[in-house]
């Protein structure tokens, strides 16, 4: 099946509500460009080099995602146009996505990634790390980021119900979080081998890559 093929398959299944960010690392724009021309605007990469040097590429209406682990020595390259950041997992790095939006003088959507797997490998705070970090008096003093949810990654298993379990835990999590923050309404979790089951656990946003554009080949 062709990009566009999969594209229009995922997208009559999906309940309105939900977002759907088309993974595209590792991926050519000619790739992109063919999901675009499908109607897809929500582009998500996990490394800022490759999306800066797409960003350049592309059409001026996508909005992309930053999705993997932000090191906070390149928020910088692309402060000027990411529409949203997926994965802050500190006060620190927040900090520099504020003082790196306000030299454009934009806000910057964040999510809170949320540590819900139980393997070491994955990055994320605790339920009281993000609560910590959204009554802190710093937090209070930032004015060019906006806190619109969370994200999280569950473990990578075939244990349908532990995965259904830690979904529940970003569910909940958000739930309390957004008693204290009444702006955050996004919750990014799901992606293509488990995103039916995210939505069924209160999902917003998913992730998926490979259901669209084919398995990827690392090697190059």
């Amino acid at each position: 099946m062709s990009i566009q093929d999969n594209l229009n398959k995922i997208n009559s299944q999906l309940p309105e509500q939900i977002t759907l960010v088309a993974v595209s690392k590792t991926k050519p724009v000619s790739d992109l460009m063919e999901a675009y021309n499908a109607g897809q605007r929500i582009f998500g990469e996990n490394k800022i080099q490759e999306m800066v040097e797409k960003h350049e590429q592309m059409p001026n209406d996508i909005e992309w995602h930053m999705i993997g682990h932000v090191q906070r020595n390149k928020v910088k390259y692309m402060a000027e146009f990411v529409h949203l950041i997926h994965g802050i997992d500190s006060l620190k790095l927040l900090k520099e996505v504020d003082k790196q939006a306000k030299k454009y003088d934009r806000i910057i959507n964040c999510l809170l990634q949320i540590k819900i797997a139980e393997e070491d490998s994955k990055f994320g705070m605790s339920l009281s790390d993000a609560k910590e970090l959204l009554t802190s008096e710093e937090f209070s003093q930032l004015n060019n980021v906006n806190i619109s949810g969370v994200m999280g990654m569950a473990t990578f298993t075939t244990n349908n119900s532990q995965i259904e379990q830690e979904f529940k835990r970003l569910k909940t999590t958000f739930d309390e979080l957004k008693s204290i923050l009444h702006s955050i309404e996004i919750i990014s979790m799901g992606m293509s081998g488990d995103y039916q089951l995210a939505i069924d656990c209160g999902s917003t946003m998913i992730r998926v890559g490979s259901s669209i554009f084919g398995s990827r080949n690392y090697s190059n």
